[in-house]
């Protein structure tokens, strides 16, 4: 027959196909998109528009690097409790790059301090 078992109480969780179809399109990375965000007006461009993005690729959040279908879903997107902290992420300090964990790790160049004289 198929379906729940009624004395299971505990769901199962289930694949979520938003997160699959969320992995589709490429995100960009938080220092990409921090660097997009500090170019100037003059270097931004009309988005061109592309039948395998949602509503053609127009409706495009910076930020959140997201493609929505029409401008209503992209102004509530905006009000989002996720696009919020995104913001504030964004115009806070610059966020880590490979180097920075490289150097952390250890695996930059070697910071031997200052030359001292030898006499």
């Amino acid at each position: 027959m198929g379906g729940k078992c009624p004395s299971r109480k505990v769901k199962k969780r289930r694949f979520s196909h938003k997160t699959a179809r969320r992995d589709k399109f490429l995100l960009k990375g938080d220092d990409a998109v921090y660097d997009a965000l500090q170019k100037g007006d003059s270097e931004k461009k009309p988005l061109p528009r592309d039948e395998d993005l949602p509503g053609m690729g127009q409706y495009y959040c910076l930020h959140c690097d997201r493609y929505f279908a029409n401008s209503t879903v992209r102004d509530e997107h905006f009000k989002t409790k996720r696009h919020k902290k995104r913001l504030k992420l964004m115009s806070g300090p610059a966020p880590h790059t490979q180097l920075d964990a490289e150097l952390a790790a250890g695996m930059g160049m070697p910071d031997n301090g200052p030359t001292l004289m030898s006499s």
